[in-house]
């Protein structure tokens, strides 16, 4: 039986404090068999990827007027070895790239030959014309941590890699 933890973001978001570290510590501090109950006062459309890239699923339902319930449990298979908050603790980039003219296949060839160019912890900051879904497991395989997401102005997809130890 799958023991509920509940994290009632509402009071944060009414003081206007930003909840998504207490959501992140929250979901870290889960054991197994645990789920993780999030009670928002609107559907949390863009946690939903953040949470999927932690190895997390989800389920919606409405709480009537704009108060959403989401569970998130583990998934059979985490789909990321990184987060966008893990992101904020890596050192700079040490190499940019702007590959947004090259096809998907040249793109994922120059950045893995960009990874054999720098040290254990060193990150690679690409700019990519789409998100390069083959390319993440990928990463991951290698060893290697990643946080994306699209560009705001629909420029490309960023793509941030931590060189692993391997």
């Amino acid at each position: 039986m799958t023991e509920i933890v509940t994290l009632d973001v509402r009071p944060l978001l009414a003081r206007g404090d930003e909840p998504l570290a207490a959501i992140m510590a929250a979901a870290d501090a889960l054991t197994p068999g645990q789920s993780l109950r999030l009670l928002a006062p609107f559907r949390p459309v863009p946690l939903f990827r953040v949470m999927e890239r932690r190895g997390y699923q989800h389920r919606e339902t409405p709480l009537g007027g704009s108060d959403w319930q989401i569970d998130f449990s583990r998934a059979e298979q985490a789909l990321s070895q990184g987060s966008t908050l893990e992101a904020f603790s890596w050192p700079e980039p040490s190499a940019f790239l702007d590959l947004t003219a090259l096809p998907s296949a040249e793109a994922a060839a120059r950045l893995a030959t960009a990874m054999l160019g720098v040290a254990a912890g060193d990150v690679v900051f690409a700019l990519l014309g789409e998100e390069p879904a083959a390319l993440l497991p990928a990463l991951d395989a290698a060893g290697h941590q990643w946080a994306g997401n699209h560009a705001a102005d629909g420029s490309g997809y960023r793509l941030l890699i931590r060189r692993g130890d391997a």
